[in-house]
């Protein structure tokens, strides 16, 4: 795998063949966010390098991302008035923004603890993979703030349900790899060793897959969350016929009549 040419990113890319993988890297503080990791985290969703099809996000070392960091966020937020703490819970949001945005579908490894807005990476990528040691914690009520953080209210009902995101955000409670898998927040669990090589081969399936037509899918599944059956139809019309027009669909037919594996754009 080669490692992308970037300048002081305050975490790891490495693209191959269409996979970015990109991995926070402050391992000593279990992939705690700073200002500068959430800043950039965000830059890179919003321009991913030229050929990203796909993408996968990781920790490194023994956890995913344990949320934000005590001493270089948390602490200095009691500073702050409140245009600055607004600006700030708005910053967050749009590290989701632009991971929702990314036309290039994201999964998450969840190596470890994924808490506070950790779990909400993981929550805004689209798709996630556990191991035995993965938790997940929602664990803003723990330190008296509302589950309403980057979209949680938004999308994690989306996800695992209504009932299920309220206990979530509610208790704040550690859930394990099995119940995250159980309730629908984690696709699949595998062993620890063989996580990131499972969240690289699902991302190398979607990446070898049309492009085009995958980051219409992602861009449908956010925008068909709040409209009618009826929109939802017409929207899914003009967008498939759109497809149609695209080189990537004849080549499937080309590919399928020639007895091979379609070549995508």
């Amino acid at each position: 795998m080669s490692e992308v040419p970037v300048t002081e990113l305050p975490f790891r890319v490495d693209l191959d063949h269409g996979v970015a993988v990109v991995t926070l890297d402050r391992p000593d503080r279990l992939n705690a966010l700073t200002f500068a990791v959430y800043a950039a985290l965000a830059a890179w969703f919003r321009a991913p390098p030229a050929g990203t099809r796909a993408v996968v996000v990781t920790g490194a070392g023994k956890g995913f991302c344990s949320g934000g960091d005590v001493e270089d966020i948390i602490g200095q937020l009691f500073e702050k008035d409140a245009a600055g703490l607004l600006a700030f819970t708005r910053m967050t949001g749009e590290l989701v923004r632009a991971m929702r945005a990314c036309p290039a579908p994201i999964v998450a490894a969840i190596n470890g603890v994924a808490a506070g807005a950790g779990a909400i990476i993981a929550m805004a990528s689209d798709l996630r993979v556990g191991c035995p040691t993965t938790r997940v914690a929602f664990l803003f009520n723990k330190v008296g703030l509302s589950g309403a953080d980057m979209g949680a209210c938004h999308l994690l009902p989306r996800i695992v349900g209504h009932g299920r995101a309220a206990e979530l955000l509610y208790l704040g409670d550690v859930v394990g790899a099995d119940e995250a898998h159980r309730i629908g927040f984690l696709n699949r669990v595998v062993p620890a060793e063989g996580l990131l090589a499972e969240a690289i081969g699902i991302a190398r399936r979607i990446a070898d897959g049309p492009a085009f037509a995958n980051s219409v899918t992602k861009t449908q599944l956010d925008r068909e969350m709040d409209v009618s059956l009826d929109a939802a139809i017409e929207m899914e019309a003009q967008a498939q016929a759109i497809c149609m027009l695209h080189p990537d669909f004849r080549e499937a037919h080309v590919a399928w009549k020639e007895k091979r594996r379609p070549t995508y754009r």
